[in-house]
């Protein structure tokens, strides 16, 4: 009896260590389907095609269309500057005056030379005309040798010498009238002004200077329109030229009537287009490059000579170009690739062959079609074979193209 008393605990542990066990395979047993994990959601976009203008940039600098040296054409001393250095100034406005008084007394000098000159004239023709009548009256007497022969070859010396004098007279009347003429120039040329309209640089001779006819005084450029400088290399010179509009062809004027971008040396973009004005006629051999001028409308005065910037144009059109997000790429090795997911929801890792960038896309030439789904976001995910869950991302279309 006593030893079937000590059995009985034993027997109530072992029942509830085995309830126990039951309980907990139950419970792992109901758990094991609840920890099976749902795909992981990712981010994915569309392949696009569409037709895209590929732009390219050049360094630029700015220079007046016109450029012009203000110089003196005669020497002498510089007594006033009527211009405000960087103002605006117009073709004919008055820079500088040089002392005009040593010209004009010239100028007075002349022109009593030629009053001279004029009288020896009319004294010449008098003498002249004396002599002809002395010649019209002894002809008839000599003939009749009613004179001595002497005495009409006097008369006809003196015609002759008459007739001389008139003419130096007259030469001197022209000299004369010549140096009358320069004086009144140089007189005028003591008078400095614009020869274009422009903005008139800082004055390089001040008032009292001894100015001569090598001596730059200032420089007026017209920078409405204003001229930009850029070099193109020869693979953009080439592209250029496939685009130009039919009108133009022929001409021998890369991206002639094909609009212009100026950028600003602080990033913003100029309002206005520009055009090609010219090119250079050869390719410089120790860059590669071609110069191209262009003009670019400046009614503002903003832009001025000096300036940098950059110009920027449409080089290359590509028609139905396939295009993903830059953030589809996964670069290895100097080789590109993107996670396709399939229609079955499931990743595909896709070498492909790139272009050139379009904004914040970029142009596949091999390797996926239109529409097929490229994964942007949730890179983690990205193993062959795996599933997932995709999340269309939209897309913008970038202006212009």
């Amino acid at each position: 009896m006593q030893q079937s008393q000590g059995l009985r605990p034993r027997l109530f542990l072992f029942i509830g260590i085995l309830v126990l066990g039951l309980s907990g395979c139950e419970s792992v047993a109901q758990s094991g389907p609840q920890k099976a994990s749902a795909p992981p959601t990712v981010q994915v976009a569309p392949v696009e095609q569409r037709d895209v203008s590929l732009t390219s940039e050049w360094i630029a600098t700015m220079d007046g269309y016109v450029n012009a040296q203000i110089q003196s054409h005669v020497m002498g001393y510089l007594i006033r500057q009527n211009y405000r250095e960087g103002s605006v100034v117009r073709k004919g406005e008055l820079l500088f005056e040089i002392d005009p008084r040593p010209f004009q007394a010239t100028l007075d000098q002349s022109r009593g030379q030629l009053e001279q000159a004029q009288a020896q004239v009319i004294q010449a023709q008098a003498q002249l005309a004396k002599a002809e009548q002395d010649v019209e009256r002894d002809t008839p007497l000599a003939q009749a040798r009613a004179i001595a022969q002497s005495q009409m070859d006097d008369d006809l010396h003196a015609k002759e010498g008459a007739t001389a004098a008139v003419a130096a007279a007259r030469a001197a009347v022209t000299a004369a009238k010549a140096a009358v003429e320069q004086a009144q120039l140089n007189v005028s040329f003591t008078r400095i002004t614009s020869m274009v309209d422009g903005v008139a640089g800082i004055a390089q001779a001040q008032i009292g200077d001894l100015v001569s006819t090598t001596t730059v005084l200032t420089s007026v450029s017209q920078v409405d329109p204003i001229k930009v400088y850029f070099p193109m290399s020869e693979q953009d010179y080439l592209r250029a030229e496939q685009i130009v509009t039919p009108q133009a062809r022929g001409q021998a004027l890369p991206l002639d009537g094909v609009p212009l971008t100026l950028v600003l040396s602080d990033g913003s973009v100029y309002p206005h287009p520009g055009k090609v004005l010219w090119t250079d006629r050869q390719v410089d051999p120790s860059t590669g490059t071609i110069r191209v001028a262009a003009g670019f409308p400046n009614s503002n005065n903003i832009l001025r000579p000096g300036q940098y910037g950059r110009v920027r144009a449409v080089t290359d059109v590509r028609q139905g170009a396939l295009l993903v997000p830059q953030s589809a790429l996964t670069e290895l090795q100097g080789s590109y690739q993107v996670a396709v997911v399939a229609s079955d929801n499931k990743v595909k890792i896709q070498p492909v062959q790139v272009g050139p960038p379009v904004g914040s896309d970029r142009i596949i030439t091999e390797g996926v079609t239109a529409g097929e789904r490229v994964m942007v976001g949730g890179m983690q995910y990205a193993r062959p074979g795996a599933s997932v869950n995709p999340e269309l991302v939209p897309r913008t279309t970038p202006e212009g193209q």
